[in-house]
């Protein structure tokens, strides 16, 4: 493996997409391709951007109304729907629902059997790795994603 950065921009490179890493490149981005940043649409990025954490549109839905925030049910799930389909953060689809985070660029994910989280890694596979899976496969690889199954260990 070889450093997170290196990592996300090489990836990112691969895909052809500058990476957002950021709420203003998010918004930023928002703005490049055309999207209305209404009120809502702002609290749904900001609020992704604070957590760093994926979750539901009804965890979304709830933590925005906790934060005293004007914004209906249907509304946040519009805007995820809008922000996921232009790729500015990251749907993944789950058998118990979707789950949204704030990374949108090519990565892997650590899915915790315990607790259900789900954390962002960065990995670069080496080189010969990705060679050797073209080869076996005739295709040519443009981007990856891993996820790894993991356990949650104590805490001594």
């Amino acid at each position: 493996m070889i450093f997170e950065e290196q990592a996300v921009g090489m990836q990112a490179e691969i895909s052809g997409k500058k990476p957002i890493r950021s709420l203003e490149d998010a918004l930023d981005h928002c703005q490049c391709l055309g999207m209305r940043l209404s009120k809502q649409r702002r609290f749904v990025l900001e609020l992704l951007w604070q957590a760093q954490e994926h979750l539901s549109a009804r965890e979304i839905y709830n933590r925005l109304n906790q934060q005293g925030k004007d914004i209906g049910h249907t509304s946040v799930y519009q805007n995820l729907e809008a922000l996921s389909a232009q790729g500015v953060i990251e749907c993944v689809e789950r058998s118990d629902g979707r789950l949204y985070g704030n990374i949108s660029d090519p990565h892997s994910h650590v899915n915790c059997l315990d607790t259900h989280q789900i954390l962002d890694v960065h990995v670069e596979l080496p080189e010969e790795v990705i060679q050797q899976i073209e080869q076996q496969t005739g295709v040519k690889i443009s981007h990856y994603t891993i996820d790894f199954l993991a356990i949650d260990r104590p805490k001594p």
